[in-house]
């Protein structure tokens, strides 16, 4: 029999490819199957229809907050509307950190957030910081912080090697949403 060893580690899913969000939510799954209380928060995500959203929403031990414009944000920058959005995921993102109502926090694309300037790497720091006792936390998104990657005890770099959009194939009901 394996000895119990208590949450309270922080996970980074990063990189430039495809399943990091999908890597999250199954961890989530994984946590809600064993009866832990989830708590996800989407940075830049709102309306999302993908099939993670979809099931997790099914479970009772799981909750999902979107906060987002709907709008990518890109090359072009943020808009205030992006910020307003970040301000008040972070906002929801620290009262489930200090709750107690959580087992396990995903932050979707809060590594995004950051890199964009939408949050700070510091402000996340400072939440992992303050979060109750045994809450394990989840970050994901591309470009992490080197911050966020130093504080974590487990780093995920998720890259890719071959993919169909690269071939001008579209993304797939169920597969890739």
């Amino acid at each position: 029999m394996q000895n119990e060893v208590p949450l309270g580690r922080v996970h980074v899913i990063t990189g430039p490819g495809k399943g990091k969000t999908t890597s999250a939510f199954g961890l989530a799954m994984r946590a809600a199957g064993h009866d832990l209380r989830v708590c996800i928060v989407q940075f830049m995500k709102t309306g999302d229809v993908t099939g993670e959203v979809i099931a997790a929403e099914r479970l009772k031990n799981v909750s999902v907050a979107q906060f987002g414009t709907g709008r990518f944000v890109g090359g072009s920058g943020a808009s205030d509307d992006d910020r307003r959005s970040a301000r008040k995921a972070m906002a929801h993102a620290r009262k489930q950190a200090s709750s107690g109502r959580c087992d396990l926090l995903v932050l979707d694309e809060v590594n995004v957030a950051a890199f964009f300037g939408l949050v700070s790497a510091q402000e996340v720091i400072d939440l992992l910081e303050a979060r109750s006792e045994g809450l394990e936390v989840v970050l994901t998104g591309r470009n992490a912080p080197d911050e966020f990657i130093e504080y974590a005890d487990y780093v995920s770099h998720i890259d890719t090697v071959k993919h169909p959009f690269d071939e001008g194939v579209s993304a797939r009901k169920g597969v890739e949403w």
